[in-house]
């Protein structure tokens, strides 16, 4: 049975779209998810299922959200297997060195248009270096996250985004992973 990660995006920053992490957990149980966790309050929850495929569990998951809390949120899901190649992946990650806090991810929700990722790593954004690998888009910010003048990556490369720190990712990862059976 695959381990999803679904990482909602927009819950709980500056009181918007407020969540609490028990409740989402019982939403995604009702839903026949088994073994669900949560990780920190920002929207990222670890669960398996095997019932449907990946769009379907997204679309299930948002229909579930809207109805148990009353608001739409993206979800964006990944399986385990699928954020072990995102940390992989990072072409930041080298040279050694680089602090991970100055590290981020932002998830797609689809693999953005050629046109649109020529566009976006041809933006100057300061000391801020970014490049999109398929559906994510890895940032190094030597300044700091909160300095960087990002442009709107929904609008640039017409997908949904969604953003996470290098540690959170790497903890989503270890939780997804440790959470397979055995020759998963």
């Amino acid at each position: 049975m695959p381990t999803y990660v679904a990482l909602l995006r927009g819950v709980n920053l500056g009181g918007h779209k407020k969540i609490n992490m028990e409740p989402l957990r019982t939403s995604f149980a009702r839903l026949g998810f088994e073994d669900v966790q949560t990780y920190i309050q920002s929207g990222n929850v670890i669960f398996k299922t095997d019932a449907m495929s990946a769009a379907e569990v997204a679309r299930r998951v948002e229909d579930k959200i809207l109805s148990d809390f009353g608001f739409s949120v993206p979800v964006i899901l990944r399986t385990a297997a699928e954020l072990g190649k995102t940390l992989q992946n990072n072409p930041f990650t080298q040279p050694k060195g680089i602090e991970p806090a100055k590290l981020h991810v932002f998830f797609l929700s689809g693999t953005p248009a050629k046109a649109a990722v020529r566009e976006l790593e041809g933006l100057r954004i300061g000391t801020a270096r970014l490049r999109c690998c398929g559906r994510e888009v890895y940032l190094h910010t030597p300044d700091g996250f909160g300095r960087t003048k990002l442009p709107n990556l929904d609008k640039v490369l017409s997908v949904i985004a969604t953003a996470r720190n290098w540690n959170t990712v790497n903890k989503l990862h270890e939780l997804a992973s440790g959470r397979q059976s055995l020759g998963s």
